[in-house]
């Protein structure tokens, strides 16, 4: 988790102390971004923690699901025809659903080859986890619009 501090980090939210108590930690802001320092010691933002899911106690990183399915798919990165997200497994933590608007292969196939590309086994989705819709949730700037998004997969998915 990136936490940043500085003169230059905002004080907290004006007149809301409990949303600022959530982002402000002993004076430091927690962005909420997921990152790394190199070597040279630049920082790389590698994901958003709302873009994570615990599963078994690991932290799976949803960008990286999708990047993967991408690939294994071929599919246009200029249109944005599947997401992955996650709904609460009572054994788990969480389990990985992916919303698509059509695949090209079929679920079981695609588990197997995104193994076979040497994901985590616990970032490998169950062929069960694949759930067709109409549309993948975006807000007015095109991008995941991540609410919509979780209660769509809850509402489409067996969840269990």
């Amino acid at each position: 988790m990136l936490l940043v501090k500085g003169p230059n980090v905002m004080k907290g939210y004006l007149g809301q102390p409990e949303k600022t108590a959530e982002v402000i930690r002993d004076g430091w802001y927690v962005t909420g971004d997921i990152a790394e320092i190199d070597e040279g010691g630049f920082i790389r933002i590698t994901g958003r923690e709302s873009r994570f899911s615990k599963i078994g106690g690991e932290m799976v990183p949803h960008i990286r699901v999708e990047e993967a399915l991408g690939k294994i798919l071929q599919l246009d990165e200029e249109k944005i025809s599947l997401a992955v997200t996650a709904v609460p497994n009572p054994r788990k933590g969480e389990r990985l659903v992916i919303l698509h608007t059509g695949l090209p292969k079929p679920p079981d196939q695609i588990c197997r080859e995104l193994a076979a590309a040497g994901l985590p086994p616990l970032w490998v989705p169950s062929p069960d986890s694949f759930c067709q819709v109409d549309e993948i949730p975006l807000l007015g700037t095109g991008k995941l619009d991540l609410r919509r998004l979780k209660e769509l997969a809850a509402k489409v998915s067996s969840a269990g």
